[in-house]
């Protein structure tokens, strides 16, 4: 059978296929003085692709029924177009297919930490100092990230420096 007639029947099992290989869970600690804490906790679900591939961005929105696609970047290379899935709500809906559906590869130890990570903004704790410290610690596991100490946790630790930047995306 062809990619395309493969593409064309988008099954569970080849989801979790295209998912280990172009997906990305994805946590953004953004400082916003607005905020409470002074920090918004954005996770969210991402696959890029060539604008020539948006097809298959589309039928993955289709599939799951909730989504966005938007332009990721624009290069040398032409533009690059993203699935993306923000919101507790259809997070919550997209972490159930993939409790359902596991991961095969080293995706999906970031996919149990974006799981958790969930579940504590479930539970409010991304509102409170020290599930924010929680959700940063986590965060900085996340997609390589083990060596990288999130700055977040200066501003919650009693020997902090304080730091005009306390946080970039992860």
């Amino acid at each position: 059978m062809s990619a395309d007639n493969q593409q064309e029947r988008l099954d569970a099992d080849w989801i979790v296929g295209f998912v280990d290989g172009e997906g990305s869970f994805h946590v953004a600690i953004n400082k916003i003085p607005k905020m409470t804490l002074g920090f918004q906790v954005l996770p969210e679900f991402r696959v890029v692709q060539h604008e020539r591939d948006e097809k298959i961005l589309q039928k993955l929105k289709g599939y799951f029924g909730f989504g966005e696609i938007t332009v990721n970047r624009k290069d040398r290379h032409g533009i690059r177009k993203e699935f993306r899935v923000r919101g507790l709500e259809n997070l919550n809906r997209l972490l159930k297919f993939f409790q359902d559906n596991p991961l095969k590869t080293s995706k999906y130890r970031n996919f149990k930490i974006f799981a958790e990570i969930i579940e504590a903004m479930n539970n409010k704790e991304h509102l409170t100092k020290e599930g924010l410290r929680k959700i940063a610690e986590l965060a900085s596991m996340m997609n390589r990230q083990q060596d990288r100490v999130s700055k977040i946790l200066r501003d919650y630790t009693p020997d902090a420096r304080k730091s005009e930047d306390i946080v970039r995306p992860l």
